[in-house]
């Protein structure tokens, strides 16, 4: 008999360590962004045109 399920309940905890509201560490924070923000874009491309190909 196949199970079903009517709720799915989903909590997460996000622990931003000792940095939470410093400033003087969003230079480098802003740079960290910007770099894994470059290479999702660059892996979402890949794959686009991968897509593209088939």
């Amino acid at each position: 008999m196949p199970i079903e399920i009517k709720e799915l309940h989903i909590k997460i905890n996000l622990d931003e360590g000792p940095n939470r509201g410093a400033g003087a560490g969003d230079d480098q924070d802003s740079e960290g962004k910007e770099q894994l923000i470059s290479a999702c874009v660059e892996q979402v491309m890949g794959i686009l045109e991968r897509q593209k190909e088939r």
